[in-house]
């Protein structure tokens, strides 16, 4: 049997197969099903998500005779002649090779005719932004006003190309991104069709190189089978399409909590050793951290698209980095992203960038500090109680600062966080802060 690539092998046939599109599928069905069609439809968004697909089903449904909620039937003459490739009412030209006005206007004659077995005659363009301006004026009157049995369906990847005045005299639909977990889902129904053995690892990594384009996410699947025979795991995907080790990004984030400076030339010397991109890695190490970012904030990973082997590790991070920790660090790492495409030895860039946020030091808002002054005072309380204790009753307590005590360690570093507070505080609080300072016989804070 002649091999047929996924992408074709398993392209919808039917609105309930088109995948990530159900709020436009639901409308167009509705609109067949209660007589409210349209003459002209427009359907933008990005390559690859069934833009094209949708406008030969909807082309197949409205010339369909026995279609049932809105959906072809696959089997009466009509749908079997498309299916083939044998209709003559449904016409569909490619709008980068028909550009000119020449080919428009004889479009404009093929309108007149009416359909030779269906119920209305129907012509798909697809890429309809690349026509040039001219046969897109030749179009505005056939489309504002075409015969009762003609409808136009175009496709665009760019539909601000396309001027206003055709826009306006259509129905326009916007095709969205489909999600990872949908591409995943349709990547393991084909795999499961084929006898293929694939890890939720390996389907994350084909779904996020896809980049929300299931025939991307299709070819690329083609290409780990092709590689990897009928076993595939995620170092099969990662070796065949030279994609950063995402353990790479989890074993930065875990240098800046040891403070393990070494990490930083490591993993900077396994970034050239594998000829990976270091703008690829810096885009990745933004990823990773807004991915731990959106995990402390909402306590769990439903922001985070990754495989479920990942989003374990970044539920460990909760507890770890602190909000304020993560926008330091994404704030430099957009500094880095810009700053490394313009550097003369990206791997030195790194190295150095590296280091400097393995060196950050945490911080602490000033209601973290408040919060802790009386628990270091209840310490250096006690301190004072037991120094009080060695003092003869006839000692002016005036001269206590003449013997010689070493405070403990808590105690200096509750005076040191007093007295070095940032200044961006209500009247109340410095008060609050002086009289507490006055008490430990530290300076006077302004």
């Amino acid at each position: 049997m002649e091999y047929v690539v996924s992408a074709r092998k398993w392209r919808p046939t039917t609105f309930a197969e088109v995948v990530g599109q159900e709020h436009i599928s639901k409308t167009i069905k509705n609109s067949i099903v209660n007589n409210r069609i349209a003459h002209a439809y427009l359907f933008a968004g990005p390559r690859g998500v069934g833009k094209t697909t949708t406008a030969r089903i909807l082309a197949k449904a409205l010339n369909c005779k026995n279609n049932i909620d809105g959906e072809p039937c696959n089997n009466c003459e009509n749908c079997t002649a498309f299916n083939n490739s044998q209709s003559l009412d449904i016409i569909e030209i490619d709008g980068a090779s028909n550009r000119r006005i020449d080919e428009i206007r004889a479009l404009r004659e093929a309108v007149k005719y009416s359909p030779t077995t269906g119920s209305y005659k129907i012509f798909i363009v697809d890429e309809v932004h690349m026509l040039t301006t001219e046969s897109f004026n030749a179009f505005l009157k056939t489309l504002e006003e075409p015969p009762a049995h003609a409808i136009f369906i175009f496709a665009t990847t760019d539909v601000h190309k396309v001027p206003l005045t055709i826009i306006s005299r259509c129905q326009r639909f916007d095709f969205r991104r489909i999600e990872l977990n949908a591409i995943k889902l349709q990547l393991s129904k084909i795999a499961i069709s084929d006898g293929i053995v694939i890890d939720d690892n390996a389907l994350t990594f084909i779904a996020k190189k896809a980049d929300g384009a299931l025939r991307d996410a299709q070819s690329l699947f083609d290409q780990v089978i092709s590689f990897g025979g009928k076993n595939i795991d995620s170092s099969i995907v990662s070796q065949m399409l030279n994609l950063i080790d995402d353990d790479v990004y989890f074993n930065f984030s875990d240098a800046i909590l040891k403070k393990d400076f070494i990490q930083a030339f490591e993993i900077s010397k396994i970034v050239y050793d594998n000829g990976w991109n270091y703008i690829d890695f810096t885009n990745g190490l933004i990823e990773h951290f807004r991915n731990i970012l959106t995990t402390v904030l909402k306590r769990d990973t439903s922001f985070v698209e990754t495989s479920e082997e990942f989003k374990k590790k970044y539920l460990n991070y909760i507890k770890s980095f602190s909000e304020s920790d993560l926008l330091r660090i994404l704030l430099y790492l957009g500094k880095v992203e810009k700053e490394i495409k313009i550097s003369q030895n990206q791997k030195l860039y790194i190295e150095l960038a590296l280091s400097h946020l393995i060196g950050i030091e945490s911080s602490s808002t000033i209601t973290e500090i408040l919060n802790n002054i009386p628990k270091d005072l209840e310490n250096t309380t006690k301190s004072f109680e037991i120094l009080k204790d060695k003092i003869e009753p006839s000692t002016n307590l005036s001269k206590i600062a003449e013997i010689p005590v070493s405070l403990e360690k808590n105690e200096e570093k509750a005076i040191n966080n007093i007295t070095n507070i940032d200044d961006n505080l209500s009247n109340d609080e410095s008060s609050l802060i002086n009289a507490i300072i006055n008490e430990l016989g530290g300076r006077e804070f302004k």
